[in-house]
């Protein structure tokens, strides 16, 4: 196997096997910290011993095998910190100490004890997201428009809190999961949108394997609570917007913007099952929640043959109801976008000029400003705004469609 094959196995497994090595020693151990640190060093001992020994034939185990023997090596050297009768049984017991609860999914306890209610509710997603999603620092504090620092001290507290408070490893009992389970969605969620429009500049611009462990997650929650419409939303979201994953990035890796995909690529039996989930909410009759109203967002534009067949009426009653729930300042920039094809691009700018001073480092808002003043032949505005999200975009496919985009408008105009 060339070195280059043999990095991108190592990649691929690190993908794939990131939050169940972490998940195994968390169960054995019990510290996040050591579960971790044991991991990240076993990953980089198989970036030195792969290309020299070759790729082992089951990764995951000589991973978790390796990541146990590191942990092991770090207690006996701060033995202070544990007395004898618990050393001896993280060392030498490989049976789980805690009852595995409602579920019996390592990745999904993990997920479960990051998101516990003793923590708030954003040091559980960041938390969540580092432990189980594999996202570093910097990914992390970009998807809460946060510095890095702030975002380091964030994991390190909810880490500390967990070990000092004793936060077991288990699913909760049934009763205790309506604590959880708004903490929980939300992490997958932001795990499925990482996936989905990758932020490292160094990954896949589209990671396919963070949705299908988002989506295989939601389904298991799902499992332990039927009769939850966000849950039952969140599934029937991310299934309508795996859907059009295929059209999403051209020959050239390049982004596909929602009206230029060719919509005979969507998957067609995912756009299926996610239709019937809204429908099946819409027929409860309850007052339906965020991820329900998002959800019947993607149920619109999944149901028309041709961007020009979407009824953005609908659409922005459904952000209408939405910004009733969640009053957030990127609702109101998704809101504006469809404001766009209902009342045209001028009233569309003019709502998402009000949002500048809060979201004038997110990049989505310097794309939504580039379009509408493009399409208003304001070329000299679009491009300066184009620069700006391509500055602080962190996706290559998405720079690239934003390069081009640019570099199509009209010449600068003499000053």
């Amino acid at each position: 196997m060339t070195a280059a094959r043999v990095q991108d196995e190592i990649t691929r497994t690190h993908r794939e096997q990131w939050a169940r090595v972490v998940a195994a020693l968390t169960r054995r151990f019990g510290d996040l910290d050591i579960a971790e640190e044991a991991a990240a060093e076993a990953f980089v001992a198989a970036v030195e011993r792969w290309p020299v020994d070759g790729v082992p034939p089951n990764p995951g185990a000589w991973l978790t095998t390796t990541a146990t023997r590191k942990a092991i090596d770090r207690i006996r050297r701060e033995n202070k910190r544990y007395d004898k009768h618990k050393e001896a049984h993280v060392v030498y017991d490989n049976d789980p100490s805690e009852p595995f609860g409602a579920v019996d999914d390592e990745v999904l306890r993990l997920i479960f004890t990051c998101c516990h209610p003793a923590l708030a509710m954003q040091t559980r997603v960041a938390l969540t997201l580092r432990m189980v999603g594999g996202l570093t620092v910097p990914e992390i504090a970009r998807a809460f428009l946060v510095s890095e620092a702030t975002m380091g001290r964030r994991v390190t507290r909810a880490k500390d809190k967990i070990r000092v408070a004793r936060i077991p490893y288990r699913v909760p009992a049934t009763k205790d999961l309506p604590a959880r389970v708004s903490g929980v969605l939300a992490v997958l969620y932001l795990v499925f949108n990482e996936g989905y429009l990758a932020s490292g500049p160094d990954t896949d611009p589209v990671r396919l394997d963070l949705t299908a462990e988002a989506i295989r997650l939601t389904r298991l929650v799902r499992e332990l609570l039927p009769q939850d419409g966000e849950v039952a939303g969140l599934l029937a979201l991310m299934l309508l917007t795996e859907a059009r994953s295929r059209a999403r990035v051209s020959a050239s890796g390049e982004l596909i913007a929602l009206d230029e995909q060719d919509r005979k690529a969507w998957d067609s039996a995912q756009i299926a099952e996610g239709h019937r989930l809204v429908r099946e909410r819409l027929l409860a009759g309850v007052a339906p929640g965020r991820y329900q109203i998002l959800a019947a967002i993607n149920a619109v534009h999944t149901s028309a043959r041709d961007m020009r067949d979407t009824d953005w009426s609908q659409v922005v009653a459904l952000y209408d109801q939405l910004t009733r729930l969640d009053p957030s300042p990127i609702v109101a920039l998704n809101r504006a976008i469809a404001l766009a094809e209902l009342d045209g691009p001028e009233v569309a700018l003019a709502a998402v000029d009000r949002l500048g001073e809060t979201l004038t480092g997110y990049h989505a808002f310097h794309v939504t400003r580039a379009e509408l003043l493009r399409r208003l032949g304001r070329s000299d505005r679009s491009r300066a705004a184009y620069d700006r999200a391509i500055e602080l975009a962190g996706n290559s496919a998405e720079i690239a469609a934003l390069s081009r985009r640019r570099d199509q408008l009209a010449p600068p105009s003499d000053r």
